[in-house]
């Protein structure tokens, strides 16, 4: 009998990325832009939707890019973050219709994505990208703000600290350090880097950030330094930075063997211990530009299907038409944990074997007009998985046999354009960077 990892999966065609962006001189995910006004949409398409209710709407929030929860008590809070800096939402008595309770105006702040909070200090980190208010990758400044929201109601920035990256901003070790990395390299870094690396901020005194000087995550492209986009750390707490060249996977505190030094290490994070993961294979994600990722952990997860641990990640990447735009792709950590993805090189590439992909070209519910496709970031329930796929908004997928995702929900405005999606409490919240927040019921 076949191995399901041997099964064929879809082969994707594409070209070279280039990503989009929706508005300001800055590009989404990648180092060239595709302002909004350029995507393409049908005249009069009133858009599509199927098993899924439309239940609220913030208007005011325009410009969302990422959105976190946090609570006081049994007072529930949305913090939503964007163009527009911070907003903050009460969710308390009616999650269809947040409250407005509080903001912190940065107009012309970029970029906020996947902006992450420490749930136990009420702080949010926000990411200031070398583009925004009107900076570039060659020049431009980036760092990180603290910001203080143990009041809600005024949110009130504790510190700024200049770092060499400023794309995305996560949390490590419990919040008590970010690893920042993206976007393009700046003029005065390497020039043999194809982006910016990961660098390590000590927020233990969020007063008094700490950048360490020298970055991680190095050579992390068949042995070159390139563009780490984003990290997402696990229920076990390994953090799984994905950008070009695939995703890996550390711990980043403990004792655990090194595969790469061959030897059992501390694990800290500006010293982290590989755990597992690599590149994946070009006919998953031909571009090799991996955005962003999910790793279950436990052995009634997703993540265990078959006894078989899995990695799931999207592919950002934009070309003509939605054909060879980015897809969700989902592959096997097997044969990953002796440090192979450290190893690899162009002569000599290690691969993840890919389990299954799904992308939104010529599914129901789609425009086939528009070309603003991509993959972007999702969230996971169960065996359900709901993901953002830009002007082809918010998709429902079942995942319960990973070597074949399937479609069983979708929520496409005319207008959309759906950046991230969070489940809460029952309910999806859509940062829509065009429509502000779609709050979302399941209906199937």
């Amino acid at each position: 009998m076949r191995r399901w990892w041997l099964r064929p999966v879809l082969a994707l065609t594409t070209v070279a990325a280039t990503l989009v962006a929706t508005g300001l001189p800055a590009a989404a995910c990648g180092e060239d832009d595709k302002p909004a006004a350029q995507v393409k949409r049908t005249a009069g398409d009133p858009g599509a939707v199927k098993g899924v209710r439309a239940v609220g709407n913030l208007p005011d929030a325009q410009g969302a890019i990422s959105a976190n929860f946090l609570q006081y008590g049994r007072r529930d809070v949305m913090v939503v973050s964007g163009e527009f800096g911070l907003k903050v939402y009460d969710l308390t008595r009616n999650p269809a219709a947040p409250k407005a309770i509080g903001q912190l105006s940065l107009p012309g702040l970029w970029e906020t994505e996947d902006t992450e909070v420490d749930a136990a200090r009420k702080l949010v980190f926000l990411s200031r990208d070398p583009r925004a208010f009107d900076g570039n990758t060659h020049t431009g400044e980036s760092g990180i703000y603290v910001v203080d929201l143990s009041r809600p109601e005024s949110p009130q920035i504790l510190s700024y600290v200049r770092v060499p990256a400023g794309h995305t901003t996560s949390c490590v070790d419990g919040c008590r350090y970010l690893w920042t990395g993206g976007p393009a390299k700046a003029d005065d870094q390497p020039a043999d880097w194809g982006g910016r690396p990961v660098w390590v901020t000590d927020v233990r005194d969020p007063r008094h950030p700490k950048v360490q000087p020298d970055p991680i995550e190095l050579a992390r492209n068949d042995g070159k330094t390139d563009y780490v986009h984003d990290v997402q750390v696990d229920a076990a707490g390994v953090a799984w930075v994905s950008g070009r060249g695939g995703v890996r996977g550390y711990w980043t505190s403990g004792l655990h063997r090194d595969p790469v030094q061959g030897r059992v290490r501390r694990a800290t994070a500006d010293a982290p211990v590989p755990y597992a993961g690599g590149g994946v294979a070009e006919t998953a994600a031909p571009s090799r530009f991996l955005h962003n990722s999910f790793h279950p952990v436990g052995p009634a997860a997703d993540g265990a299907w078959r006894g078989h641990d899995l990695v799931y990640a999207t592919e950002e990447n934009f070309v003509d038409g939605c054909a060879g735009d980015g897809v969700l792709t989902i592959s096997s950590l097997a044969g990953s944990y002796g440090g192979e993805g450290w190893r690899s090189t162009p002569s000599a590439p290690f691969r993840l074997q890919t389990v299954g992909t799904w992308s939104v070209e010529g599914q129901e519910g789609s425009d086939p007009a528009s070309d603003d496709c991509s993959a972007h970031y999702f969230d996971v329930r169960g065996h359900v998985l709901v993901q953002s796929f830009y002007a082809q908004g918010t998709r429902f997928l079942d995942v319960s046999d990973p070597t074949n995702p399937r479609q069983i929900a979708y929520y496409r405005p005319a207008d959309a354009s759906s950046w991230a999606p969070y489940w809460h409490d029952g309910y999806v919240y859509v940062a829509d960077n065009a429509r502000g927040v779609d709050i979302l019921k399941l209906t199937v």
